[in-house]
């Protein structure tokens, strides 16, 4: 029953796994129910991580940086991956055949780059604006927000291209998928933030539809890249709407 949970573990993080634990592709398509709880805990490691920075290190900017560093590796850079190559692509002006080759080319563009220096460099400001009653929620509910983002578009887009990893988790993609992975978000929300975290986490769950939206307008549906990049602006949504939400970035 576990093989699911691991698979998710897996694929989602670096965390070696044996083999064995993880099952087939079976388990890989059936592991979507553990994709927030995947979230969840790397949200709780990388809050305990930033404990431990912010008691070592004077002051929040270092901190904040470090921790950006290590919330791209925790996925191994696998979002952070899909970010350059769906900026590459749709912002290359090109028909959706060719924004599909783009996202397939290793390279990083010229678009992808600059796409890349503003993300991190808003998710570092964020996390450095944040009080420090608020960094620990806050920081707990971002991966969480992120791994949930990308359950949505498996459930409501269709697949834009044919074959690859993605194809197996959008075949067994169903609605409770998603509101069990919402549902998480909200509670999380809630018991961290009170009411401002339902906005948050509202204001993440809009920001995934929308860009849902787009990236079929765009190329018809979802691909692996556009799910990275899903993720990877639901966490940016949430760092700054806690810095807009919650009052002078703390609680109270």
């Amino acid at each position: 029953m576990l093989q699911p949970f691991f698979s998710a573990l897996s694929f989602l993080t670096i965390v070696r796994v044996p083999p064995t634990w993880c099952g087939d592709k079976t388990a890989l398509s059936r592991s979507l129910d553990w994709y927030a709880v995947v979230g969840l805990l790397i949200g709780a490691v990388m809050a305990l991580l930033d404990h431990l920075l912010c008691a070592t290190i004077p002051g929040t900017l270092l901190s904040s940086a470090l921790l950006v560093i290590a919330l791209i590796a925790v996925s191994g850079g696998l979002h952070i991956d899909g970010v350059a190559d769906s900026a590459d692509a749709f912002m290359s002006s090109r028909d959706r055949d060719t924004m599909l080759t783009i996202m397939k080319d290793s390279r990083v563009g010229a678009m992808g780059a600059l796409t890349l220096t503003g993300l991190l460099l808003i998710k570092f400001a964020a996390l450095a604006s944040l009080a420090s009653e608020a960094r620990w929620p806050v920081i707990l509910l971002t991966p969480l927000a992120g791994r949930v983002a990308l359950v949505l578009p498996l459930v409501s887009l269709p697949y834009a291209r044919p074959g690859g990893l993605a194809t197996l988790s959008h075949q067994q993609a169903e609605p409770r998928h998603a509101w069990l992975a919402v549902s998480l978000l909200l509670v999380t929300a809630l018991m961290m933030l009170q009411g401002r975290g339902l906005i948050i986490a509202a204001l993440v769950l809009l920001a995934t539809l929308l860009f849902g939206r787009y990236c079929r307008g765009k190329i018809g549906g979802f691909t692996g890249d556009t799910l990275g990049a899903t993720c990877e602006l639901a966490e940016l949504v949430t760092l700054i709407a806690a810095v807009l939400v919650l009052p002078h970035g703390g609680l109270s």
